[in-house]
């Protein structure tokens, strides 16, 4: 009976040896130059003072050499700095918290449906079951015009559910920042479907009196990725406009986009969007290094529009009785994978390190030449960032992403909790999560974080972030009266 091989995988530590390759190929270039470096060390200690300088006597320089040689280094420093992008830094951002008043919790919730909803019980059973599985807590909220039996969508309740969540996140801004309404050169306020004339930005404008050469963008209709599009909107204009601030605002308006009908793909929305918003400070100004949270280091952007089952999977129509609702397609998950593929294709070898892409590449290689049966290397994205805020547009979301990127529990722990504490607030869910982290006091100065978003069209956008000092637990906030209870077990399904 021949011996029996030992476990590899438990004589040697697989850790140590993955540990010891990334280390020797991230810093390839360091560990070639040390002996190149000593080897010119100990030469130059072998020739002694006086060969040093009877070879530097030998050298001849003449003054049209030397002046042209400074010139030509003045000029190649001249170019790479004027070429060389603006940093952008994101001074600080205020997030919208609602009042206990809007409160929904579930008894509520379902019983405004049995209500709304009593010619059609098997819609309200619907909603019950998706609501028992959506991931959601009893503390997220609605806006007041939903509170009514039936509902009352009006344009007005849109303008004053607007002006309180706006308002709130800007004068919350307003107050952490020391900013004053006069400061703001660039206004960007992203809200997919709510788009009344005269636009949001303007009646902020108006709100505030800002000045009357703003640079001021109304976006709507992109979805819950719409924030990652505005941060990159507002980092193409800083790059030139020098020694400026942008105001960017992210929310979504629940008031005229609550379904009333019964089909069952416009009603999952109504279990899952709730109140929020966000304001966040950008600034190119160099006096803000030192204050400044975060610097902005990449955005990437992926739009999937051109198929048409891309195109329609998020889709906002009319249902057979003239009810207008957003309709989710039942391939949205399928689709968001392909765009979060080619999303992490793009920005993989912008933050991933060496030794991954090194794996990946040999994968690649490997898959084409010699077996495409060979598993593909996904790359180890933990590596590259250590902190993920992915957009809570549901439990599903998250799982997916989870698996797909094998992120443990703790890199998904913002995502969900948020998800709990406040539902899926669209564009703005990325700054609750963020809040989160800083709650918890894990944001330190170096750490970098890759927010990831989904939206209609159908988009997948991500944006990298890196801590430029560590932050302090914040004493206010979103999560001020509630981080202590976090993070909480949300079970599989919660019986109702």
């Amino acid at each position: 009976m021949p011996p029996i091989l030992p476990d590899f995988s438990n004589s040697v530590k697989l850790k140590y040896v993955k540990l010891g390759y990334q280390y020797l190929v991230n810093h390839i270039i360091t560990l070639t130059l040390i002996p190149i470096m000593a080897g010119i060390l100990i030469e130059v200690l072998r020739l002694g003072p006086d060969e040093i300088l009877n070879l530097w006597r030998s050298l001849h320089f003449d003054l049209v050499q030397i002046l042209c040689s400074s010139f030509l280094i003045i000029f190649i420093a001249t170019v790479y700095f004027m070429s060389k992008p603006r940093t952008i830094f994101l001074v600080d951002y205020a997030c919208y918290k609602p009042p206990v008043t809007c409160r929904v919790p579930f008894s509520t919730f379902m019983e405004h449906s049995r209500l709304i909803l009593c010619n059609n019980p098997k819609s309200v059973e619907f909603q019950m079951r998706i609501l028992e599985r959506s991931g959601l807590g009893e503390e997220t909220c609605l806006p007041p015009a939903i509170h009514y039996i039936p509902p009352t969508p009006t344009m007005e309740a849109a303008r004053g559910e607007a002006e309180l969540v706006i308002f709130s996140a800007m004068d919350s801004l307003f107050k952490r920042t020391g900013l004053k309404p006069k400061d703001i050169d660039i206004l960007i306020v992203n809200c997919s479907l709510f788009s009344p004339t005269p636009s949001l930005s303007a009646m902020i404008i108006n709100k505030y009196k800002l000045r009357s050469n703003i640079k001021s963008f109304n976006l709507s209709g992109m979805g819950c990725s719409a924030g990652v599009i505005s941060i990159d909107l507002a980092r193409d204009i800083l790059q030139v406009h020098p020694n400026s601030n942008a105001v960017v605002v992210s929310t979504e308006i629940i008031t005229p986009n609550y379904y009333q009908g019964n089909e069952r793909a416009m009603l999952l929305p109504n279990c899952l969007f709730r109140m929020g918003g966000a304001a966040i400070l950008l600034s190119n100004r160099r006096s803000e290094r030192r204050r400044a949270k975060y610097r902005l280091v990449h955005v990437v952007r992926t739009h999937k529009g051109a198929d048409d089952k891309a195109y329609r999977c998020v889709f906002e129509e009319e249902d057979k009785d003239g009810n207008v609702g957003i309709s989710l397609s039942k391939d949205l998950m399928a689709i968001a994978g392909e765009a979060l593929k080619s999303n992490i294709t793009t920005i993989g070898p912008l933050v991933l390190p060496a030794s991954e892409q090194l794996l990946f590449l040999l994968t690649l290689i490997g898959r084409k030449i010699f077996n495409p049966k060979w598993k593909p290397y996904i790359p180890d994205f933990k590596q590259a960032f250590e902190h993920f805020c992915i957009h809570a547009g549901g439990r599903a979301v998250i799982d997916e992403l989870q698996k797909n990127l094998q992120l443990s529990a703790e890199h998904c722990e913002a995502s969900r909790m948020t998800l709990h504490r406040f539902g899926n607030t669209s564009s703005s869910s990325l700054w609750y999560e963020m809040n989160y982290i800083e709650s918890k006091g894990r944001m330190k100065k170096g750490d970098r974080i890759w927010q990831i978003a989904f939206g209609s069209g159908f988009k997948c956008n991500s944006a990298v972030w890196k801590c430029n000092r560590s932050i302090k637990t914040p004493i206010d906030g979103p999560w001020s009266d509630c981080i202590d209870r976090y993070p909480v077990h949300i079970p599989e399904v919660v019986k109702l």
